[in-house]
């Protein structure tokens, strides 16, 4: 699968849980429990729907995880490791 150089895939439509586990074993987000899976379904959804990554705020407030939870399931962050994971496109102000 053809990735940038950041690790994020170049084409969203061909992710699937394998890609997904295969990436968070990069992301050191390996094994994905169920709080994993809501976190990445969560985006995914938001991203199908408005072709954009959600913002942090919008993504503590409807999976109900706060900060400091997401950063302990996804070390990289809300954006460069659940997104990338998830399979969405590098968010925009990602460094």
């Amino acid at each position: 699968m053809e990735v940038d150089e950041d690790g994020f895939i170049q084409e969203p439509d061909k992710w699937n849980k394998e890609v997904a586990e295969d990436i968070a074993k990069t992301e050191n987000a390996y094994p994905m429990s169920e709080d994993h899976w809501k976190l990445v379904n969560y985006l995914r959804e938001y991203y199908l729907k408005f072709e954009i990554a959600p913002a942090v705020r919008m993504v503590c407030k409807q999976t109900g995880f706060d900060l400091k939870t997401i950063y302990k399931m996804f070390p990289g962050g809300p954006a460069k490791g659940a997104c990338k994971v998830a399979g969405l496109p590098k968010p925009t102000g990602c460094v």
